[in-house]
């Protein structure tokens, strides 16, 4: 009898026994694909401080420039809730948007890209109306028609101001029309978890105008600056004679400084972090 009542059929083939489903392939991370700055038209860049443009994208930024690329950074904010004062500070709470406006000028010289500010409060990005936001910048790709727009990538920032300012730039583009929209690549902090396909920027050939232009924004990066100098030959970036061997986390910091800019590509149309 079964355990319902009802009697086996003799003939029946015995019940296979229960198997355990296999794992779920781990997730491949897509090969990169290369940054090609002859084949845009012109290029946007959406983020929030002044200096992270440099930081993430000065090497891409320069490569653009030396192929007659147009380049714009709208930056977000004036910076002027920074940390940092300068070393040895050269800058009060009160003077720092303006030390700062005057450090981005510099830097967007070297690397050769205009700017502008969409004037939102530093370190108060996030309680902004999303958009409201968005809406500002979609005209900026409207008038502007760049083939490319690098933002942050929403939830990979490691700070709420890159996060909200990748968030109000997903939606900008989500709310063009489909043949109106840029490519969309995101800048990752953090992208130790992200499985998206990349692309590549080569920089080995403007990694010292990078250098030039973070050394421009020096209120922020003075002291780094001389941090770096106890290990590194800060002109190539090179370990000095005896510098400790560097970890996982200095090793890809130095090389996206060096060698390589890595961006997501960003699906406008797919759920962020924040949705």
């Amino acid at each position: 009898m079964s355990a319902s009542g009802r009697p086996h059929d003799a003939g029946a083939a015995a019940p296979a026994p229960a198997t355990t489903a296999p794992a779920a392939p781990a997730p491949v991370t897509p090969e990169p694909g290369r940054f090609d700055p002859g084949a845009e038209r012109s290029v946007l860049i959406v983020l929030p401080h002044p200096d992270d443009e440099t930081f993430s994208s000065g090497g891409t930024i320069a490569l653009l420039s030396d192929a007659g690329v147009p380049v714009m950074y709208l930056c977000a904010t004036y910076g002027d809730m920074g940390r940092r004062m300068g070393k040895p500070p050269e800058a009060t709470r009160e003077s720092l948007r303006d030390v700062r406006v005057t450090e981005l000028r510099d830097a967007c010289a070297i690397i050769g890209t205009d700017f502008r500010y969409l004037g939102l409060r530093d370190k108060c990005v996030e309680f902004e109306d999303p958009q409201e936001v968005a809406a500002t910048i979609r005209d900026t790709i409207r008038s502007m028609r760049p083939s490319t727009v690098i933002t942050f990538v929403p939830g990979h920032g490691v700070h709420p101001d890159h996060d909200a300012i990748g968030q109000f730039t997903v939606l900008a583009v989500r709310g063009l029309e489909p043949g109106e929209r840029p490519r969309l690549l995101g800048v990752a902090v953090n992208g130790a978890n992200l499985t998206l396909p990349t692309v590549e920027a080569d920089i080995t050939t403007t990694s010292s105008r990078k250098i030039l232009a973070l050394k421009a924004h020096r209120s922020q990066t003075a002291s780094m600056f001389e941090e770096w100098e106890k290990n590194w030959d800060v002109e190539t970036m090179t370990p000095l004679p005896g510098a400790p061997e560097p970890d996982a986390q200095t090793k890809a910091w130095r090389e996206r400084l060096t060698s390589r800019e890595t961006y997501y590509v960003l699906d406008p149309d797919a759920p962020t972090l924040f949705e």
